[in-house]
Parts: C-alpha cells; sequence; structure tokens
C-alpha cells in the first residue's frame, strides 16, 4: 500500500528511514559556505544595515510572519545577491514529489522559493515566521532537494530563514542521500553576520 504524506509533515526520522538520507559533520564536506567567499562592497554594506534595521522595526510589531520575512528579509538579499537578473530567474510555491522505491511512500509539497539557472536548482528556500527555529523547516526544506531533477548529476544546496535566523545546507545523493549543514547565522548577534549570509548565496551563485 502506497503511503502519501505532505512536506511540511515529514520528519528527519522519515527522511533517514525512507529516503536513506544521513547527516555528514565532517567539516569537508561542506566548505561553500567557508571557502573562496566574494568581497561585499561597502555600497552593499549600507544596502544591508537597512535590512538588519527593518528587522529590529518590525520584531517590535509582533508576530513577524512568514510572508513578511520573504519580502523584508529574504527579498532583499536575493536582489543584493542579484537572483532577479540574467541568468538566474526564480520560481515560487513549485510542487514536488518524490517517492522511496523500497517502501512505496510518495511525499508531495509546494517549495517556497527555487532559484533557477536554465533548468538547474541553484538554490533551494524554505522560509518560516519568527517564533520558528531553523530546525524546524530543516526536513521540508531536505524534501524539496531530494526532490530536484539534478540531484543525482551534481550536489544541490538549500536555504533555511527563519525570521532573522539563517542556515545553508548542502546535499549530495548518492547510494546513501548526504546533507551537511552551516553555522546559523543571526541577524541579530554582534557584528555583521547578515553580511556573510550575502557572501555565501553570490558564492553559490558563482558554483
Amino acid at each position: 500500500m502506497v503511503q502519501s504524506l505532505q512536506a511540511r509533515n515529514v520528519t528527519l526520522r522519515d527522511l533517514i528511514d525512507d529516503f536513506k538520507l544521513e547527516l555528514v559533520r565532517n567539516e569537508h564536506f561542506f566548505r561553500e559556505w567557508q571557502d573562496n567567499l566574494p568581497e561585499i562592497s561597502e555600497a552593499e554594506k549600507a544596502f544591508l544595515d537597512r535590512v538588519k534595521e527593518s528587522y529590529f522595526n518590525l520584531i517590535e510589531y509582533p508576530p513577524l510572519l512568514e510572508k513578511t520575512v520573504q519580502i523584508t528579509i529574504l527579498g532583499p538579499l536575493l536582489f543584493a545577491g542579484g537572483f532577479f537578473l540574467p541568468p538566474f530567474h526564480i520560481r515560487s510555491e513549485k510542487s514536488i514529489e518524490i517517492t522511496a522505491e523500497d517502501d512505496g511512500v510518495i511525499v508531495r509539497g509546494q517549495a517556497d522559493l527555487i532559484i533557477l539557472k536554465d533548468d538547474l536548482w541553484v538554490l533551494t528556500i524554505e522560509s518560516k515566521e519568527n517564533s520558528f527555529s531553523v530546525e524546524v523547516g530543516l526536513a521540508q526544506l531536505l524534501t524539496y532537494m531530494l526532490a530536484a531533477p539534478d540531484a543525482k548529476s551534481h550536489p544541490s544546496f538549500g536555504l533555511i530563514v527563519a525570521g532573522g535566523s539563517f542556515m545553508f545546507i548542502k546535499l549530495v545523493c548518492r547510494e546513501r542521500n548526504q546533507y551537511g549543514r552551516s553555522r546559523i547565522f543571526e541577524i541579530a548577534n554582534p557584528g555583521d553576520e547578515l553580511y556573510a549570509v550575502l557572501a555565501i548565496l553570490k558564492r553559490l551563485g558563482q558554483l
């Protein structure tokens, strides 16, 4: 009997058991978020400072819901990264479906945002409201990444945005599906972690 699940209800345990997913904690597995990052210009820094001030203003008027996060935080980051311009384009709420061959499990859902270059999935993005942690969106994002049509031909990358928190994911699909995680970046942390987020986005766009 085929079991059908909605992506929003899938857990990491489901992906481990049904789709042979495993976490790789070796720091060499996911170097793309750390190595060869492009410089952020002074103009870009000034722009990101305004995004940061917008965030602090918004959290004083809760709740900071998912759509607001997409418009006020994620949208400006993608704009600054050049992802609204050729050779990239964006698909929102794209329907996906994956099937576990051994267990007859089908997972369906809608990815929040996918950045594409032609038909290549450059980056899959899952956003959540401010009251959620990035961990809440992890299984959902990995489900969408597993559904990428080119997932078996090269590594794929994803981003979880939960309010002012960001985490990047790398997925490699082989006999076992392996993923790695970046550190979690926070707008509210002292320093300029938003600069690092934009630098990583630009780096993944270069790849």
